[in-house]
């Protein structure tokens, strides 16, 4: 199992988030704040089984925008691996 968080843009939050619900991925959202400019950010916390991780990364990518400033990014991701996992 994986943990992806993907720090993106908050217009792209509610876009990126809807995309990976319809896929039945599970996401929690946090707000943020950082960056270049110090701009409103959302940080995605999606758990995912290993065979799953790429069509993740996809549907962010394909659903992040690409900046203007080319100082920023489209979106910051990390895949950390799980040791455990449960639900209480």
């Amino acid at each position: 199992m994986k943990l992806i968080m993907a720090i993106i843009k908050d217009a792209d939050n509610d876009r990126v988030s809807k995309k990976l619900t319809d896929e039945k991925y599970r996401v929690t959202f946090i707000a943020s704040t950082g960056g270049f400019l110090r701009s409103g950010r959302s940080t995605l916390i999606i758990g995912v089984e290993d065979d799953r991780v790429e069509k993740a990364l996809q549907i962010v990518k394909e659903n992040t925008t690409l900046p203007d400033n080319p100082e920023e990014k489209q979106a910051t991701v990390f895949v950390l691996d799980v040791e455990g996992f449960s639900q209480l």
